[in-house]
């Protein structure tokens, strides 16, 4: 993993310089079900300064996605991080975005109970890449 997560670093390092070049922000497109999940690289595709849809469900990009006109070979390409050959989100959390959607808006119950004990460690395991870093005595 480690190795995987440098790629994600050097390209937020490239978008940083060329935003900070041209006095720019840096948009991400994190969405509330990775977010929910820490499903993002600390200091790569999750260091950003804005993030648009982050508010918006998996489901709910797609359909935006489609609103806009987005061709339907993107919408429905399977979504991957691009960390290794063949990689796919959904192949790696070891669930569909469709039961984590599930989980997030109807609660663990509304999953296999093995799937919410999965997303609740995952979730936990994750929880310091949603916070600010700890500080210590000044």
């Amino acid at each position: 993993m480690p190795e995987a997560n440098v790629k994600p670093r050097l390209r937020m390092s490239a978008l940083y310089f060329i935003a900070n070049s041209l006095n720019y922000l840096v948009v991400g497109t994190g969405n509330r079900s990775e977010l929910t999940l820490g499903y993002f690289t600390k200091y790569g595709d999750g260091g950003v300064d804005l993030l648009p849809i982050g508010g918006l469900l998996k489901s709910e990009v797609r359909a935006l996605g489609r609103e806009l006109g987005v061709p339907d070979r993107v919408i429905d390409k399977p979504p991957t991080a691009g960390l290794w050959v063949g990689q796919t989100d959904e192949a790696e959390m070891g669930f569909s975005y469709d039961t984590l959607e599930a989980y997030v808006t109807k609660g663990p119950s509304a999953v296999d109970k093995a799937v919410a004990e999965r997303i609740e460690r995952l979730r936990k395991v994750s929880d310091h890449k949603r916070e600010l870093p700890p500080v210590g005595p000044v």
